[in-house]
């Protein structure tokens, strides 16, 4: 049976929700052939999430790795193509840091490549109706530390897991008290483009 590692992360920023943690509870529900799927909820804390997701990587040994992440303002899903070598905080995690210009890794590789199936993962949601684009840049905040962190992770303990990140846009409800007009999806479909993009990276990894 193939396992898969699923993350995402609590509420930051303000906001009293995160579609990658409200995808990711429904996506523990479901069930998948050949696949155990274990999600794993990590806070917005530049330590403490990383020690979490490290730890469940090293004890489940997934095949394939997905971590997901909310992108407020974006319009679509979009898988990430690119984990940088530092961090750059906007705005401060939920612990109060808020790291400006520091590498993740000192010494460590500049980047790191998603080895996700990131056309085809895109190229299923755009046949299935859910807005969706491959992104350049997973941004220099926690979700771009996670990702690097896990493919450095991997690269570095020899593990045979495929990894990589997606990014969610706002849900509905969250975009009622903004000022200005923010772009949304809702829940139904980001779950659903969420058990594609995991369907597509199951796939991959028996051709």
């Amino acid at each position: 049976m193939k396992r898969l590692l699923l993350t995402a992360f609590e509420p930051f920023g303000g906001e009293n929700t995160n579609p990658s943690l409200e995808a990711a509870r429904q996506i523990k529900q479901m069930s998948f052939d050949d696949a155990s799927i274990r999600v794993e909820e990590l806070p917005v804390d530049r330590n403490r999430a990383i020690a979490a997701a490290l730890e469940a990587l090293r004890a489940f040994r997934p095949e394939v790795v997905i971590m997901l992440g909310e992108a407020g303002g974006r319009f679509r899903i979009t898988p990430e193509r690119v984990a940088v070598n530092v961090d750059d905080f906007r705005i401060p995690d939920n612990a109060g840091n808020q790291p400006s210009d520091e590498p993740i890794v000192e010494g460590g590789p500049v980047a790191y490549f998603s080895t996700l199936p990131i056309r085809a993962i895109t190229e299923r949601l755009i046949s299935a109706r859910i807005p969706a684009a491959i992104s350049n840049t997973a941004g220099t905040y926690l979700c771009n530390r996670l990702f690097y962190s896990v493919m450095h992770a991997i690269a570095t303990e020899g593990v045979a897991a495929k990894a990589g990140f997606i990014h969610l846009p706002y849900l509905h409800d969250q975009t009622i008290p903004k000022q200005v007009d923010q772009p949304s999806l809702s829940l139904e479909s980001m779950v659903e483009g969420v058990r594609l993009a995991i369907e597509v990276s199951l796939e991959k990894i028996t051709q």
